[in-house]
């Protein structure tokens, strides 16, 4: 019988952490049915407030069994969980036993829920013995934590989302805001409202966000470390130091204060108003996020920031204070219990009393001596055969890790390779000897942090299907048959919360802010029950900093040098979608999510485009020294010239092109680990196929021997697009069926439409060598449906036209480009105005800054109309 019912629950996309509410509907107790689940934001949430983003709003379409990994399986056979766990298990004994516990490797994931990173890492540190576990958020947030570490003597982020709503200058730094964080760029817009706040961005890219900044400071790749080095200069020729907070609260490195003085990297009168405006704002929060820190030098930006706000006594104030923003739902969880390589667990380290009291609280019989490899270091010790047993927990490093082609590789050698997750089929899952079932977001139970220091509880919205396990079980039945079993024996999430709060007295004990000690007696019904709390307070630093001397650091940095290559001309920048998430594993089955950017775009500059004979719409295959991926081109007046820019989510399971990660080198950040995806050395050839064509239907297919393919959600089935050379047999990618067709051999022109038994449209294609293709919109949506007369199938077209909406820019209220220039012409004159036309950015807000520049294109033309 299904069951109706209302759950509040944490969003499972980006590190803002929003609070959800979700009506459940048509679900048994097995967890089957239709799964149906209406989502809205939790007014009570603090980190929200009732607002979400486009992929949080439509995350009812994304919890769906398809595509499911739903019973253990070794190899491509079914097995049951007694036989996986005992191979898992003995594997990691013989490994252990014959190559020693650094033999062994855990990969884990900012998807993890708290108690599922405190289970892995306690078994790996505490019982295997290696230091060898590391989570993806090396990827994005380590360079953010060794900055904090260095500066304040612990990774703790200084500020709070109030601060947001009572600051006068919020600097973006590497920060795509209103596309990746769509709901602190929301409330970033409504303090500018009440405020008249300034908004700066600083970043390569004249980003969506950079629209709709007061000033945009178009620094070269890598340019951060230099601009605040010169701001936090000018700013002490100005007399602008807070002295009295430097003498109380601040040491500096020797010479510190004679190593400033630098040149920004932009123009004379640009840096004299970010200067001004800088100097004028005290009240100032710096928002930073992965264009910092996914650089080679990103620690160093991380302590630049933090310089600047430490020198002039901006931090530990309401308004005020450098802020790194996470990227991923629970990196902060996974940083807090020990999830990175280089920490013991509860922010500790590897000192030989740390380590005693964490031996002693584990009851470890075997605690590891000192830190493991972080990620790159880990996938080359298994390439190298020094790791042999790999165990994956909810990520895809064949995809995300830089150098993917050499990740592969390494995976293809390992001798063991576990994968822990929810989807039967990943690019990493591929590799894996053995596959564990796990709960998906809509099964999960347990906490996570968001990026204020704000824990929430993660409720289950579904009974587990199939024979899906929570993390922290599968790794605690694994450690039971290693003989480990009393250490592991958690019957319910609650008790894994209730022990890691308790060992979070061991940093409390050490004058450490990380402290759950309050949390530790919780019983099971008020675990249920719990409320979002943020630890530390809203500014934790205040009454004084965790180093022995209680005082900041000032860190000496130093910008690097201009990268440059004769071969590899361009300079190489990644980046996220605002509708697409990591590697599409569940954004990428929602078809309103996958209206904005179907394909992976290679964007690039007009001049730049004319020099290297690339064309809109055209195809160009990006070339470094690591590997090469075709993309479809883009011309972009905000790309700087010399530089390209493409996106990170495409896998072999979405695109046999498009792979943004065989691109970056193995170059990392030398005090964090973090790799450098942000600035590489590329080149880019354009590609001329001999045909083009696309395909509708209803499953999913995989293309072989095509030069680029690409697939996106569509209602009812996938939209594939396709091109290539030579001759391509259009019939082998369609199903069986009655066939409609239609050629013509000297345009190098063929149509096939396929119908199913009840007359329905199941699939279709359409080829060109040099004409123009039908639009897809329209095809796409006669799939499954048998409204559509033989003659339109076949035109791509229905017999009388519809109204031509243009490009979807707003996802959340399906409003396209046509509709924002209806209302325009009809006189709305703002942002706010269209949205009382048509809806388009009353939800999410994330399209407003694209509602704004085609607005101000619309009112361009017909001023220029008038004159």
């Amino acid at each position: 019988m299904a069951v109706n019912k209302s759950i509040r629950t944490t969003c499972a996309y980006c590190g803002v952490g929003c609070g959800i509410t979700a009506e459940v509907s048509g679900v048994n107790a097995s967890g089957n049915g239709d799964r149906g689940v209406a989502i809205a934001g939790d007014r009570e949430h603090p980190a929200n407030k009732g607002r979400l983003c486009s992929k949080g709003t439509h995350l009812g379409e994304t919890v769906g069994l398809e595509g499911r990994l739903l019973a253990p399986m070794i190899g491509e056979r079914e097995a049951d969980w007694g036989e996986a766990l005992d191979l898992v298990a003995g594997r990691m004994r013989e490994c252990i036993a014959e190559h020693g516990p650094d033999s062994v490797a855990f990969y884990v994931s900012g998807q993890l829920l708290t108690e599922d990173y405190y289970a892995a890492n306690k078994l790996m540190k505490g019982f295997v013995g290696s230091g060898n576990i590391d989570t993806n958020s090396r990827l994005c947030m380590a360079s953010a934590v060794a900055a904090h570490n260095r500066a304040f003597g612990e990774d703790v982020v200084p500020c709070s989302y109030e601060d947001l709503d009572a600051t006068d200058l919020v600097l973006l730094v590497g920060s795509n805001t209103a596309w990746c964080h769509p709901v602190v760029w929301q409330r970033i817009e409504k303090t500018r409202e009440r405020r008249g706040t300034k908004i700066i961005v600083i970043d390569p890219r004249r980003t969506e966000t950079a629209e709709q900044a007061d000033l945009h400071i178009p620094i070269a790749p890598d340019g951060d470390t230099a601009l605040f080095n010169a701001l936090l200069a000018e700013m002490k020729r100005r007399g602008k130091l807070d002295r009295d907070f430097l003498r109380d609260h601040v040491d500096a490195d020797e010479g510190f204060w004679d190593k400033l003085d630098c040149d920004p990297g932009i123009t004379a009168g640009l840096f004299a108003k970010l200067c001004n405006i800088v100097a004028e704002h005290p009240r100032m929060v710096t928002l930073f996020s992965q264009g910092a820190n996914q650089s080679v030098g990103g620690t160093d930006k991380g302590n630049a920031i933090i310089n600047f706000h430490l020198a002039t006594g901006r931090i530990n104030r309401i308004g005020a204070g450098p802020f790194s923003i996470t990227g991923q739902p629970n990196a902060m969880g996974g940083r807090e219990v020990g999830g990175l390589a280089n920490m013991l667990a509860c922010h500790l380290g590897f000192s030989e009393d740390e380590r005693a009291d964490v031996a002693a609280f584990w009851d470890a019989p075997n605690l590891c001596a000192g830190p493991g490899l972080k990620a790159v270091d880990m996938f080359r010790a298994i390439h190298e055969g020094k790791i042999k047993f790999l165990w994956v927990m909810a990520t895809n490093p064949a995809v995300s890790l830089p150098d993917s082609r050499f990740v592969r590789e390494a995976l293809s050698r390992c001798p063991t390779v576990v994968v822990s997750d929810i989807i039967a089929d990943t690019d990493t899952g591929r590799f894996a000897h053995v596959r564990l079932p796990a709960h998906g977001w809509g099964e999960k139970d347990g906490t996570v942090t968001n990026s204020e220091r704000c824990v929430s509880r993660q409720r289950a919205l579904f009974p587990a299907p199939g024979q899906t396990r929570a993390d922290w079980k599968i790794i605690a039945d694994v450690a039971a048959r290693m003989g480990w079993e009393d250490s592991f024996a958690w019957t319910n999430a609650a008790e894994v919360f209730r022990e890691y709060a308790r060992m979070t007295q061991l940093a409390k004990a050490r004058g450490k802010a990380l402290d759950l000690t309050a949390q530790a007696d919780l019983d099971d019904a008020e675990y249920e029950a719990m409320t979002p709390f943020q630890w530390g307070g809203e500014r934790p630093l205040t009454s004084r900093f965790p180093t022995p001397s209680g005082k900041a650091r000032l860190v000496s940095v130093t910008p690097p040098a201009p990268a440059t290559s004769a071969e590899f001309p361009l300079r190489l920048n990644t980046a996220r979608y605002r509708d697409q998430w990591h590697t599409m594993t569940r954004t990428g089955l929602s078809p309103t999510l996958s209206q904005h950017r179907p394909e992976p775009l290679l964007e690039v500059h007009p001049a730049d485009a004319r020099e290297l004979a690339l064309v809109e719409g055209g195809l160009g295959r990006v070339e470094t020294a690591s590997g090469a991926a075709v993309y479809r081109v883009q011309l972009s007046e905000g790309q700087r010239r010399g530089e390209i820019c493409v996106p990170m989510h495409w896998t072999d399971a979405m695109a046999g092109e498009g792979r943004s990660n065989r691109l970056p080198s193995q170059a990392v950040d030398p005090v964090s680990g973090q790799p450098g995806f942000k600035n590489g050395a590329a080149r880019v050839v354009p590609l001329s196929p001999e045909w083009r064509a696309f395909v509708v239907r209803r499953d999913a297919i995989t293309p072989e021997g095509l030069l680029y393919w690409t697939r996106s959600r569509v209602k009812a089935g996938w939209l594939y697009e396709l091109a290539g050379e030579g001759t391509i047999d259009l019939g082998a990618l369609l199903p069986e069926g009655e066939r409609l067709e239609v050629a013509d051999v000297t345009r190098g022109m063929r149509r096939v439409a396929v119908r199913g038994e009840d007359g329905a449209l199941i699939a279709a294609a359409y080829l060109t060598r040099s004409g123009e293709l039908p639009a897809r919109n329209w095809v796409a949506d006669q799939l499954g449906l048998d409204e559509a007369s033989a003659a339109e199938l076949l035109a791509g077209r229905p017999s009388v036209p519809l109204p031509d909406r243009g490009p979807i820019v707003c996802v959340c209220h399906g409003v396209g480009e046509m509709d924002i220039a209806a209302a325009a012409n009809d006189g709305a004159a703002t942002v706010a105005e269209v949205g009382g036309c048509t809806r388009a950015g009353t939800n999410c807000g994330s399209c407003r800054p694209a509602i704004a520049k085609l607005l101000e294109a619309c009112l361009t033309l017909d001023k220029e109309a008038a004159e």
